[in-house]
């Protein structure tokens, strides 16, 4: 389990997703996009009927997900749920049900099964502090919420879903007040993580800064 590990934590549509699928496609690592775990369960939950608020049927189901990710895209039980998951009403349903500790504790050991050769690059709200608190570098990628309204608008208009900044800005606003302070794993950079405000930078921008960081943690480390 010493296989390198790079965590990017970080608020919903900061753009830690996409700076880590790069990061792990440049380095030839793998990828975990923990926040779709959370966001398949939700999705799974709702096809199945299983209440938002049914912790204990929500985390019997999370310990079994059938989930994949393969070159940028999400399988359940074998079916491509890459856009499903990405709709707003599941991204809503998945902030409710993450704050739940069966639920977190449910799919602890699921993200740490990510952690194979040659290595990982992890993106979610506590890869730092709890999944991986042993990983050779921590980044906490951040933006304003203006920046990240706007982002998440235009990811949904490009994906043909109908979306309103006054609503994606009250929406965010919220997410961040329940992960920031949920009882169990709240969002917060970890130990020693460099803080990185993407408000003003392209992705290719956080992505040599990410890699540029992960190369000096290596060599301090040998």
């Amino acid at each position: 389990m010493n296989f390198p590990v790079i965590t990017i934590d970080g608020p919903t549509a900061s753009g830690k997703g996409t700076v880590a699928h790069r990061v792990a496609k440049h380095l030839g690592f793998h990828y975990l996009d923990s926040g779709a775990l959370y966001r398949l369960t939700a999705l799974s939950a709702t096809r199945r009927g299983i209440a938002l608020d049914n912790e204990d049927g929500l985390a019997a189901m999370a310990r079994v997900l059938p989930c994949l990710f393969v070159k940028g895209h999400v399988f359940l039980d074998g079916e491509d749920v890459t856009d499903a998951v990405r709709a707003e009403a599941i991204g809503v349903a998945a902030s409710k049900i993450a704050v739940l500790p069966k639920v977190r504790q449910a799919l602890v050991d699921l993200q740490i099964a990510f952690r194979t050769t040659p290595g990982l690059v992890a993106d979610g709200r506590d890869m730092g502090t709890v999944i991986f608190p042993d990983a050779i570098q921590k980044v906490y990628l951040t933006a304003s919420v203006e920046a990240r309204a706007d982002r998440r608008y235009k990811q949904l208009i490009e994906k043909g879903f109908s979306a309103s900044m006054k609503d994606l800005v009250k929406d965010l606003t919220e997410r961040d007040a329940r992960d920031t302070t949920r009882a169990s794993a709240p969002l917060k950079p970890a130990p020693g993580a460099y803080i990185l405000d993407t408000s003003d930078m392209t992705v290719d921008e956080a992505v040599h800064i990410v890699l540029d960081l992960y190369a000096n943690a290596v060599k301090l480390s040998t």
